[in-house]
C-alpha cells in the first residue's frame, strides 16, 4: 500500500472516531462504561469475521491468477498474530475504558484535548524506541498541540478525577498506536483487529457483568449508538489503522488521527448547527497546518541526496 492510500485511511479513522465521540457521550445514558465498550467490541469483532472470509476469497482468486498455491498466499505466523492481537486487545479495552469514565467525569472538550495529548506521547515513547522523529514532525506535534488547546480547552486547566483517567488513556492509546506499529508489518491486519476485539471484549465484558448487571432494555434502548461504535468506529476504523499504520512513521500516524477532535467539533457544527468560535477555528487550521507539514517528506529526502 503505498503511503498516500495510508494517509487516506488515516483521515478516514480520524473522520469516524470524530462522529463516534458523540455515541460515546449518548451510549452513557443508556449504560455503563463497561457494558458499552463490551458491546462495541464483540459487534466490531463479529462485524470482521464476514469480512476476513471475503479478503481470504479475494486473496486466493488473486493468487490463483498470478499461479501462486493457497499455501503460499495463506496468512503465516500465527503466533505473532495472536500475541499481537492479545495485546492490541489488553491496550484497547484499558484505553477504552479510561476514557468512557473520564468523559463521565470531565467536560467533552478537555477530555478531547487530553485525549489527543498522545502525538506528543507517542514520539517521546518513540525515542526510547529508536525511533527518532525529525524536525519538522516536532513543529508539527507543537502546532497540533497549540491548535487542539484552542480547539478543546474552554474552561479551567485545573485538573480533577476524570481529568487524570483521561490523560492515562492517552498514555495507553500511545502505546497501542506502538504496538500496531510493531506487529502490523509482520501479520494480517484485519485478523488482528478482530482478535484484539474479541480480547477486549472478553476484558471489557466480566466486569459489565459483575458490576453493571446490564438489562437487555437497556442494550436495546442504547443500540445506535453501540451499533454506530461497534461497526464503524471498531470494526471499521480501527482496522483501516493497523492496515494503514503498516510501514508508516507512527509519531505522523498519531498526529492524523488526532484530527477527531477536529472532525468531532466539525460534524457538531454541521449536524447539529453548533456555531464555531474564532478560536475554535483558529485551533482547527492550525491543526490541518501541522497534517499539512508532515506530508511533505520528499523535500527532505531530495535534499539529502
Amino acid at each position: 500500500m503505498n503511503k498516500t492510500k495510508n494517509t487516506f485511511l488515516l483521515f478516514l479513522t480520524a473522520f469516524i472516531w470524530g462522529v463516534a465521540f458523540v455515541a460515546q457521550s449518548v451510549g452513557m445514558d443508556y449504560v455503563g462504561p463497561w457494558t458499552f465498550n463490551a458491546s462495541r467490541f464483540i459487534i466490531g469483532a463479529v462485524f470482521l469475521i464476514p469480512c476476513i472470509a471475503f479478503l481470504d476469497a479475494l486473496k486466493k482468486k488473486e493468487a490463483a491468477s498470478s499461479g501462486i498455491s493457497s499455501e503460499e498466499s495463506a496468512p503465516k505466523d500465527t503466533k505473532t498474530l495472536l500475541i499481537g492481537g492479545l495485546c492490541c486487545g489488553i491496550a484497547i479495552a484499558v484505553a477504552s475504558t479510561l476514557q468512557q469514565y473520564g468523559i463521565s467525569m470531565t467536560t467533552v472538550g478537555k477530555a478531547g484535548f487530553i485525549t489527543a495529548l498522545y502525538i506528543v506521547i507517542v514520539p517521546i515513547l518513540g525515542i526510547f524506541l529508536k525511533k527518532k522523529p525529525r524536525l519538522i514532525i516536532w513543529v508539527s506535534v507543537v502546532l497540533a498541540l497549540a491548535g487542539l488547546y484552542f480547539l478543546c480547552m474552554t474552561d479551567s486547566l485545573s485538573f480533577s478525577k476524570g481529568d487524570t483517567m483521561v490523560l492515562l488513556c492517552a498514555l495507553v492509546f500511545s502505546l497501542h498506536i506502538l504496538i500496531i506499529d510493531y506487529f502490523s508489518p509482520k501479520v494480517d491486519g484485519v485478523r488482528m483487529s478482530c482478535i484484539q476485539f474479541f480480547v477486549a471484549s472478553i476484558i471489557c465484558g466480566i466486569p459489565a457483568l459483575i458490576l453493571e448487571h446490564p438489562q437487555f432494555s437497556s442494550l436495546v434502548a442504547a443500540w445506535a449508538p453501540i451499533l454506530y461504535a461497534g461497526i464503524l468506529s471498531c470494526g471499521v476504523a480501527y482496522t483501516l489503522q493497523i492496515v494503514a499504520q503498516k510501514n508508516y512513521d507512527p509519531t505522523i500516524a498519531s498526529l492524523i488521527l488526532s484530527l477527531e477532535s477536529v472532525f468531532s467539533v466539525l460534524a457538531g457544527w454541521v449536524i447539529l448547527h453548533q456555531a464555531l468560535s474564532p478560536r475554535e477555528i483558529l485551533g482547527c487550521v492550525l491543526v490541518f497546518i501541522a497534517i499539512i507539514l508532515v506530508q511533505l517528506p520528499e523535500k527532505e529526502k531530495s535534499s539529502q541526496k
